[in-house]
């Protein structure tokens, strides 16, 4: 895929979400980091009933560790893997107050040091709390990236490095949020919607479903 077609692709994904942000609630930082670090293997729907309730009560590091692990857990428990979470999130803001004076930093190295933090949740914030041109791969943005030929790869990292180097300057910032929204209506995994598709004539995929 040369790069005309792949500023095509961007642009008409642009012009079909006008408004390409997560669909995590949160207002600050910390609450974005808490939503991504409770996503993993978990829906946003999921995640925004939880912290909509936690939050209200406890989103700084210092009044979810007054919280406690055995407190934090009534908020989180409809979420999946919600006893390592919440381990890790104690953890997390134990670290915050020792080493960050409470504040989420905003280099990845930090970020990754974290407790529950791999790259992909680094890279959301990075992006979404900080606007950085990172772009954070998750099942959404490979089956995209691959399914097109915007970037194709054998792994995560793969398809980040290629995205990353690839994506139209212009669309960088907003990129991350573009390929999930597309991936989770449009492109979905089973019985991609190719007839609703607004890049669909772009698309590298051979097993289209247009008449």
């Amino acid at each position: 895929m040369n790069k005309e077609k792949r500023l095509d692709i961007f642009d008409r994904l642009a012009e079909a979400i006008p408004n390409p942000v997560t669909e995590l609630n949160y207002s600050t930082s910390f609450e974005l980091l808490i939503a991504v670090v409770l996503s993993a293997q978990a829906t946003d729907k999921g995640v925004n009933k939880a912290t909509l309730k936690l939050f209200p009560i406890a989103n700084t590091p210092q009044t979810i560790l007054d919280l406690g692990l055995d407190g934090l857990k009534e908020y989180i428990k409809t979420i999946g893997l919600f006893n390592t979470k919440g381990a890790n999130i104690i953890k997390l803001c134990q670290r915050l107050l020792d080493e960050h004076q409470g504040q989420v930093p905003q280099t990845r190295e930090e970020l990754e040091a974290l407790a529950g933090v791999g790259r992909k949740t680094a890279n959301v914030v990075l992006n979404t709390a900080f606007g950085e041109p990172t772009i954070a791969v998750d099942t959404h943005i490979f089956r995209v990236s691959n399914r097109t030929g915007l970037a194709k790869g054998k792994n995560v990292l793969e398809v980040e490095k290629k995205l990353e180097k690839w994506v139209p300057k212009k669309h960088i910032i907003d990129a991350h949020h573009l390929m999930i929204l597309h991936g989770r209506y449009t492109c979905i995994a089973r019985k991609p919607r190719c007839q609703s598709c607004t890049i669909e004539n772009l698309c590298d995929f051979k097993g289209k479903t247009v008449d």
